[in-house]
Formats: structure tokens, C-alpha cells, sequence
């Protein structure tokens, strides 16, 4: 019956990862070759990863070199799937112009009256702000000035807190349209107000326009004071678990302080790499990040780090690239220690690990059967330490991946799929975790945490219409797939008919 139930366990993974990949071609088919090409791509991107878990599940074993001519095959072919998709895309855009241009010639006002809001979104839109407008009569005048039948032809003037909604229809490309509006803006009433290009319920454009004075504060001295103490509390958690890997503790012992700090100098790698990389992305687009609040915890040193945008983000492409950078970074430093400390692991290892420790995660398990294969049928498994500082690292990595609020995970399915999948795939994280917390603590921590602290999306762009490209759409996919992977325990009897635990 066990094997029986790992068997449907198995199968349900597969049909998870080919469902994924359903989707992405359900979704793909309306936009035609260019929709197509797309999700080609996110499943190329994915192909070795799928094939080398589901050979791995049927026994069969790749070593290093046969993972990596996957990867060079899918990166190939990815690259060429990428030159069709541009150049597709490039005459795709010419026709639409075209088309564009011609309707516009024929009929240049006919779909002014088009309302791109229900009649409930106006209700709602009313009973959260007042029956007039809070813009200065002069102001108004400058604004609904900076719309025009080539950008934004506004049709209808909403109040909206101290700013106004403009219903209309949006011409042209989302990008250009937005920077013409935005600089006309800033010519007229220089930096008093910032314009929005939101989608509506509808998923039709609409501009907002709110006073600069709703920008996101810097942080306050408190604020920074307390980034301050937990960067040291975080130092000390990290200490303690080292600590606790060499088998004592650290509190009690601080005289070895010698053989703890490689461990925790490590760890603070992992951690630190993940956050200059956002840093760096985020300077590269004139964004500011607050300073970072990392999040001490007994079981692995730290959660990561919760930061904050403290100026609004031109688009959801630099949200993507500021959110994604992070783990990227941190999980590549991460994967490397991993595979290297593997690759050096031998009888004399520092730690012995007890083999079934390798069932907690199905890539960490995977890749140390490739790497130290019969090793992992003993009791105790000897590996170096940077193997199990590497897997600290990716469990840091998946559990900031995670699709929930403000999360790096939650940022990035904003960012690619849009506010209202962002919200449902915060809610499903949320009950998985608390599921999950049934069988470990640390699900738990890691729910109130979010709970409390990162339940909320981020707030919009200045240009939400524009989605990113498909390139970060499938590396989006890869990431969610990964993150999965890694803290996805390998069941019992499938980890015992691979070798992995006796």
C-alpha cells in the first residue's frame, strides 16, 4: 500500500509539472506563433529539469556531465527559440501599427465612448473617495490637458483621494504612450503629481493621478534602528546554528567561537550575495531599497531579509529584475557550495549525516545520488561542510520564492502575472503552509512571518500595463519549478528503491 500511495505521489508530480506546462499553452494559444514561440521557450527552459526528475524517479541516474549537456542543449535552443520570437514579434508589431494607424485615420473619436469600467467598479471607486474633486481646479485643467488622441484619449473624470481616474482609451504602445504622458506631466506641473497606467477589473487601461506627496517614505530612524538589531540578532542565530551542526552549543561554548565561524561566514554568503544583487539591480533602475531587515531564526540562521521600496518602480519589468536578482544570486552561490562540497566529500568528511536527512529535499537528494551514489546506502553519509551550508542556502532561497505578498516569490508572479493572480497565489501559499505545518515547525515560522509581515502585494507601477517579456516569464516558471524541488521531501519508499537511506 506504501508503495502504492509513493506511486500516485510520483505521478501527481508529474501531472503537476505537465499541468504547469498545459497552462502555459492554454494561455499562449490566443496571441498565436508569437504565443507559441513563447511558451515553447518556458518549456525548454524547464526540459532538462523535468527530464533529469523523472529519469531520477525511474532509477535512472545522469551524471554531472550528462546534467550539464542538458542544460547547454536546452540553453541552445532556447537562444534560437528567442531570435524567432523577436523577429515574429518584430513583424507582428509593424502590422499592428498599421492597422492601428488606419483605424485611427477612418474614425479618430468613434470608441470614446467606450466605458472601459464595469458600473460596479465606479460604485466601489465612489464609495472610497469624495463626490468631488481634490486636485486644484487649475491643476485639473493642466492634467486633462496632457491627454490626447495619440497617447491617452480620456473620456470621463473620476475623483479619487486627492487625485483623479481618467477613463478613456489607451493608443499606441503602452511604454511610449506612458513616457509621453509622464514627461508632459512633469513639463506642465514639474514633480507635484505621478501618473499611473493601471488595468481596471476589465483588464482595460486607466490613468490615476495622485499627489507626489503618496510616494513611499524613507525609512525612519526607528525603522533603520531596528534593521540594526536584527542584523545582529541574525549574526548570533547564525553562530548558534553552526553551532548546533558541529554538535553543541554555541552560547554555552563561545570560546569556539574558531569552529563555528566558518560555518556562519558561509551562511552570511549566501545572505549577502542575495542582497547586493538586488541592490545592484535596483541602483541600475534608479530604484531605492530600504535598508534590510533580516529575520533570525534557530533552524537555519536566518529567513533571508524583508526590504522595502522606498521610490515608486517605473514598470513590473524592473519589479521583476529587482526581485528576481536576489535569489538568483543567492541561489546560484548556493547550488555551487552544494555540487563543490559534494564533490569533495569523502570518508573523512567533517560531518557525518545521517542518509535519510537526503530525503528532506528531491534536488538535494538528486543531485547527491548522481555525486556520491552507494554513500548514501550507510547509516551516516560523510560530507564537507560546504555541502550542508549549501543546502541551507537553498532552502533560504526557495522559502523567499515562495508566490506569497511581498515576498522575492510574490513580487515576481506580480510582476509577470499581474495583481490578481499575485493575491490567489498568496492565499494558496498560505494554506499549503499551514498544512505543511503540521509535519514541520519551521512552515510554521515561516506562515506567521508572512502572515504578519509580507501578506500584503506590492503596490502598483508607475506603468502596470506592460507586461515583461517571455524570457522573464519563463524564468519565472523555472524558479517556482526549483523552489518546489528543493523543499519537496523525497517519500520514504521511493528514496529506498533509489538507494538514498538504505
Amino acid at each position: 500500500m506504501d508503495i502504492a500511495t509513493e506511486n500516485a505521489a510520483t505521478i501527481a508530480i508529474v501531472l503537476v509539472a505537465l499541468g504547469i506546462l498545459g497552462w502555459g499553452y492554454y494561455r499562449a494559444r490566443d496571441f498565436g506563433k508569437l504565443g507559441i514561440l513563447a511558451w515553447l521557450q518556458s518549456a525548454v527552459l524547464m526540459l532538462p529539469w523535468l527530464l533529469f526528475f523523472g529519469l531520477f524517479s525511474a532509477g535512472i541516474y545522469l551524471n554531472l556531465v550528462g546534467i550539464l549537456l542538458l542544460v547547454l542543449a536546452s540553453a541552445g535552443l532556447y537562444i534560437y527559440l528567442g531570435k524567432q520570437l523577436r523577429a515574429a514579434g518584430q513583424d507582428e508589431v509593424l502590422r499592428e501599427r498599421a492597422a492601428k494607424r488606419l483605424q485611427s485615420d477612418q474614425n479618430p473619436v468613434g470608441a470614446n465612448s467606450e466605458n472601459p469600467t464595469s458600473p460596479g467598479v465606479e460604485d466601489q471607486l465612489k464609495s472610497i473617495a469624495p463626490e468631488f474633486v481634490r486636485i486644484p481646479e487649475e491643476d485639473l485643467k493642466k492634467i486633462q490637458g496632457i491627454f490626447g488622441i495619440d497617447t491617452f484619449f480620456a473620456t470621463e473624470t473620476i475623483s479619487y483621494q486627492e487625485g483623479a481616474i481618467f477613463k478613456g482609451n489607451l493608443r499606441g504602445d503602452p511604454d511610449e504612450a506612458y513616457h509621453r504622458l509622464a514627461e508632459t506631466l512633469q513639463e506642465r506641473l514639474c514633480d507635484r503629481y505621478r501618473l499611473f497606467l493601471v488595468p481596471n477589473p476589465d483588464e482595460k487601461p486607466v490613468a490615476i493621478v495622485l499627489p507626489s506627496t503618496s510616494d513611499p517614505k524613507p525609512s525612519t530612524r526607528g525603522q533603520k534602528i531596528l534593521a540594526v538589531v536584527l542584523f545582529v540578532a541574525t549574526i548570533l542565530t547564525s553562530l548558534e546554528t553552526a553551532g548546533l551542526f558541529l554538535g553543541f552549543d554555541f552560547f554555552t561554548n563561545p570560546q569556539r567561537l574558531g569552529e563555528v565561524l566558518p560555518l556562519t561566514l558561509g551562511i552570511w554568503a549566501v545572505l549577502l550575495s542575495h542582497e547586493i544583487a538586488h541592490r545592484i539591480i535596483a541602483q541600475k533602475n534608479n530604484v531605492r531599497l530600504s535598508w534590510p531587515f533580516f529575520i533570525p531564526t534557530w533552524q537555519i540562521g536566518s529567513f533571508g531579509a524583508i526590504n522595502r521600496f522606498e521610490t515608486l518602480l517605473p514598470n513590473r519589468t524592473v519589479l521583476f529584475d529587482v526581485a528576481f536578482a536576489g535569489p538568483a544570486a543567492g541561489g546560484l552561490v548556493s547550488l555551487g557550495m552544494l555540487i563543490l562540497g559534494l564533490l569533495l566529500s569523502h570518508e573523512g568528511s567533517l560531518f557525518q549525516i545521517p542518509a535519510e536527512f537526503f530525503q528532506g529535499s528531491v534536488l538535494v537528494g538528486s543531485l547527491a545520488k548522481v555525486v556520491l551514489g552507494p554513500a548514501l546506502n550507510q547509516p551516516l553519509v560523510p560530507v564537507h561542510p560546504m555541502m550542508v551550508i549549501g543546502w541551507l542556502g537553498l532552502v533560504i532561497t526557495a522559502l523567499n520564492l515562495l508566490p506569497a505578498g511581498q515576498l522575492d516569490g510574490g513580487r515576481i508572479v506580480q510582476a509577470v502575472y499581474g495583481r490578481t493572480i499575485a493575491g490567489r497565489a498568496t492565499i494558496a501559499t498560505a494554506i499549503v503552509l499551514a498544512i505543511a505545518a503540521f509535519f514541520n515547525p519551521l512552515a510554521l515560522y515561516w506562515a506567521i512571518v508572512i502572515l504578519f509581515l509580507q501578506r500584503g502585494l506590492e503596490r502598483p507601477s508607475l506603468n502596470e500595463i506592460k507586461e515583461p517579456d517571455d524570457a522573464r516569464a519563463a524564468l519565472a516558471l523555472l524558479a517556482l519549478f526549483l523552489t518546489i524541488a528543493t523543499l519537496l521531501p523525497l517519500s520514504t519508499s521511493l528514496a529506498g528503491r533509489l538507494g538514498i537511506g538504505g
